[in-house]
């Protein structure tokens, strides 16, 4: 696995990038940024403040562990049946969610357990909310980084 530190232009561009897509005030300020580079277009972000995981330009998430930046993303609970199949990569299907916050399509979006209410997977959404609790099937959201992925193991073996 290679890493580099960004620079400033870059770490600007991602700056921009987060904030378009992800809630206003989510993120304190970066000054530097090490890129964990796992294949062409994805890489593992780690600064003082932020793990994130780019998955393309205009793509970037936050990491399962960042819990105080997470607080102010949208969500959905799912059932306790449907954790496991989340937490194998699967997409969120209507059946299985059963509480929703707000949100719009092509949304990043968190999906939690019912019970502990825990962040076990981050999504991008299919539907908007409103359309997501009209559905009595399909799926509303697609799981992209999740609870034992490459993403969450790869993080384990850094130090930040």
């Amino acid at each position: 696995m290679k890493v580099h530190s960004l620079s400033k232009r870059e770490i600007h561009d991602i700056t921009n990038q987060i904030d378009i897509s992800w809630p206003k005030n989510s993120f304190l300020p970066i000054k530097t940024i090490q890129a964990y580079v796992i294949d062409e277009n994805k890489r593992l972000l780690v600064g003082s403040n932020l793990v994130a995981i780019q998955l393309a330009p205009d793509l970037i998430i936050p990491h399962l562990t960042q819990h105080e930046i997470l607080n102010h993303f949208a969500s959905v609970q799912v059932d306790m049946n449907a954790v496991k199949f989340v937490c194998n990569g699967a997409n969120i299907m209507r059946p299985g969610i059963t509480d929703f916050s707000s949100f719009k399509e092509s949304q990043i979006v968190l999906v939690k357990d019912q019970t502990h209410k825990k962040e076990i997977a981050v999504c991008i959404s299919t539907v908007d909310d409103e359309n997501g609790r009209k559905m009595e099937k399909g799926i509303v959201l697609t799981n992209i980084h999740y609870i034992g992925d490459m993403y969450w193991e790869m993080k384990k073996t850094i130090r930040t």
